[in-house]
């Protein structure tokens, strides 16, 4: 765990350093700053109207009596992404605007719910329920 982390604080945030003075060398400072710029907003506004309609879907699911489970992976996901969006550089970019646009989230959620129920069959996740 802890060498996820060095690599998440680390080692992530130098190589989107070095794509952005890259991308700076081929297009220019102002474009680059642009680009960063733009996609910060329009990851803000999308994570935002994402996690509206996300939050919607679980108060209904709620209301019907049902554990909205999906509906949390989507928060979860959006959630991770629209924080991956606000952060300058590409490859969270890209990562965020996966985690956040429904069509690609829905791929991931595949994956994420194999992976939880994976977890749960090896007895490696626990999950605590108090009332």
């Amino acid at each position: 765990m802890l060498m996820k982390l060095i690599l998440l604080f680390t080692v992530i945030p130098i190589v989107e350093l070095g794509l952005l003075l890259k991308l700076n060398e081929y297009i220019g400072l102002s474009y680059t700053l642009l680009i960063v710029l733009m996609t910060g907003i329009a990851g803000a506004y999308l994570a935002k109207k994402e996690g509206r309609g996300i939050l919607q879907r679980i108060k209904l699911e709620m209301s019907q009596g049902r554990m909205p489970g999906d509906e949390l992976i989507n928060g979860l996901c959006v959630l991770i992404g629209g924080a991956f969006l606000l952060t300058p550089g590409l490859l969270t970019d890209i990562s965020g605007f996966i985690l956040v646009v429904p069509f690609t989230r829905g791929i991931l959620k595949h994956f994420i719910k194999g992976r939880i129920r994976q977890m749960v069959e090896d007895g490696t996740f626990t999950f605590y329920y108090r009332k």
